[in-house]
């Protein structure tokens, strides 16, 4: 069981000036690559392990061998977060979900404001490292959480958007301003493939 790097289906400049080029090639060339390097490096000390996709190896991390825990966890929460995280990026300009996601999001949070105020407040006050998230909790319902460093958040329910609010994926162009960060991540969520993840049985 070997896990590889997925590629982006954009180029690192494709979502400037939101998030820079820089920003982009040195958070999934060095970052993502080293957690997908420390993921495999786990694995590789009990050969005898085998699962079928990174999820369900997340959702049984307490059946693993002891010594190989908090590696997956930290490493195997990392790549997955990462994937789903690059995979919801792109270019929207004040885009908005629409259809099922967005009926489910007014009904839930009262309006599209509404949620992203309560999005934007968990990733601005997450202490230290982590992530924000909005999810379809194991009731069927939409909830947004905060989780710490890269612990996995499929134990919370099915992720459908994630904001990395590590220092790596906004430093060199925000510095200490993360609420800019988080406010120019609106503009480049593929609400599209939130809208899957959503509809998705």
């Amino acid at each position: 069981m070997k896990y590889v790097l997925n590629p982006l289906n954009y180029p690192y400049n494709a979502l400037e000036p939101h998030i820079d080029e820089l920003t982009m090639t040195i958070h999934h060339t060095k970052h993502h690559q080293g957690y997908v390097n420390n993921l495999n490096a786990a694995l590789e000390k009990h050969p005898e392990l085998h699962y079928d996709n990174l999820e369900t190896l997340l959702l049984e991390i307490d059946k693993l061998p002891f010594d190989i825990q908090t590696a997956v966890k930290n490493n195997g929460g990392g790549t997955f977060n990462h994937n789903l995280f690059f995979d919801t990026l792109k270019l929207n300009e004040n885009g908005l979900p629409s259809g099922a996601l967005l009926s489910e999001i007014v009904l839930t949070f009262g309006s599209f404001e509404s949620f992203k105020d309560a999005f934007s407040n968990a990733a601005k006050t997450r202490f230290g490292s982590g992530w924000a998230w909005l999810i379809k909790n194991h009731k069927g319902a939409l909830e947004v959480v905060s989780t710490p460093n890269q612990d996995p958040v499929l134990n919370l329910g099915t992720p459908l958007l994630g904001l990395d609010v590590w220092e790596h994926a906004y430093y060199l162009k925000y510095q200490n301003r993360r609420p800019d960060y988080v406010e120019n991540f609106f503009h480049v969520i593929d609400w599209d493939k939130v809208s899957q993840r959503f509809l998705k049985k």
